[in-house]
C-alpha cells in the first residue's frame, strides 16, 4: 500500500495550532481533575478530623478551612443577625448568626443554623435560644464573598444576603477572633430550632468529561484535517499491485 501526502502549507500550520491547542486544553483539565480529587479527599480528611480549639484553628490558617472546631462560652442572643438563604426543596430560609463569646473572651461568629421566615422573631423559638455556658462543635469556614449582584443588607431588620462577617461584626460592635463563620453541627436545639448541620460540602467534579471533550474536538479536527486533503486530491492511498 502506498500513502500519497502533499499537505497545504496554510490549512497545515492552522490546524496544527489548533491541534495543539485542544490538546493543552485536555492534559490541563486531568491536571485539574486530579487536583480536585486531591482537594476533595482533603477537606474529607478535615471534616473527619478531632475537632480543635479556636487557638489551634488560628494557628492552622488556611489549613484551617473545614476543620471542626469546638468552643466553649456564651452566646449573645440579643445579637443575632440573619442570612437569606434557601433549604434543600428550595423554600426561603435564614441562617441565624450569633456572637459567640469563648471562656477565653475571644469572638467568633457561629452559624447556629437555619429557621423558616415565621421563625425569624427569636421570641417565637425562645426554647432555642441558649443562655449560659454551653459547649459547641462546628465547621471552620471561611465565607464566600458577596457578589456583584447580592443585595444590600437590611440593617434595620438585620438581614443579610451575603455571610459579610465583617458587617455583620461592625453591626454587633465586636471585634472577631477571626474573618470566619463556625457552622454548627446538627447537635438539636432545645424545640428543634436553629436547625443545625447545614454545612454543604459540594465540589463539581467534571474534568474528565472536560478532558474527553477537548481530546474528541482534537481528533475530530484531525479527521477534518485528513478528510479536507483527500478532497482536494492531496492525500492518496493506492495498493501496489505485485504483477
Amino acid at each position: 500500500m502506498r500513502v500519497a501526502f502533499r499537505p497545504l502549507g496554510i490549512p497545515s500550520v492552522i490546524s496544527l495550532v489548533l491541534l495543539a491547542v485542544l490538546i493543552a486544553l485536555g492534559i490541563w483539565q486531568l491536571e485539574r481533575l486530579s487536583w480536585k480529587r486531591d482537594l476533595i479527599a482533603n477537606v474529607n480528611s478535615r471534616m473527619a478530623a478531632t475537632p480543635v480549639t479556636l487557638n489551634q484553628a488560628l494557628a492552622l490558617g488556611a489549613a484551617a478551612q473545614y476543620r471542626r472546631v469546638r468552643l466553649a462560652g456564651h452566646f449573645d442572643n440579643g445579637e443575632e443577625a440573619y442570612v437569606f438563604g434557601t433549604g434543600v426543596e428550595g423554600a426561603p430560609v435564614f441562617h441565624v448568626i450569633v456572637p459567640f463569646t469563648t471562656d477565653a473572651g475571644q469572638v467568633a461568629l457561629v452559624d447556629r443554623g437555619i429557621v423558616p421566615r415565621d421563625l425569624l422573631d427569636r421570641s417565637t423559638r425562645s426554647r432555642g435560644l441558649i443562655d449560659g455556658h454551653s459547649v459547641i462543635v462546628g465547621v471552620w469556614r471561611v465565607p464566600d464573598p458577596a457578589g456583584l449582584f447580592t443585595p444590600k443588607p437590611d440593617l434595620a431588620r438585620r438581614i443579610w444576603y451575603s455571610r459579610d462577617v465583617a458587617g455583620i461584626a461592625r453591626a454587633d460592635n465586636v471585634r472577631l477572633a477571626a474573618p470566619v463563620v463556625v457552622e454548627a453541627d446538627a447537635t438539636p436545639n432545645p424545640g428543634g430550632w436553629p436547625k443545625g448541620g447545614q454545612t454543604r460540602v459540594n465540589f463539581r467534579n467534571e474534568h474528565l468529561q472536560y478532558a474527553v471533550t477537548w481530546f474528541l474536538l482534537a481528533a475530530g479536527l484531525l479527521v477534518v484535517y485528513f478528510a479536507y486533503h483527500v478532497s482536494r486530491g492531496r492525500l492518496t492511498i493506492s495498493r501496489d499491485d505485485k504483477a
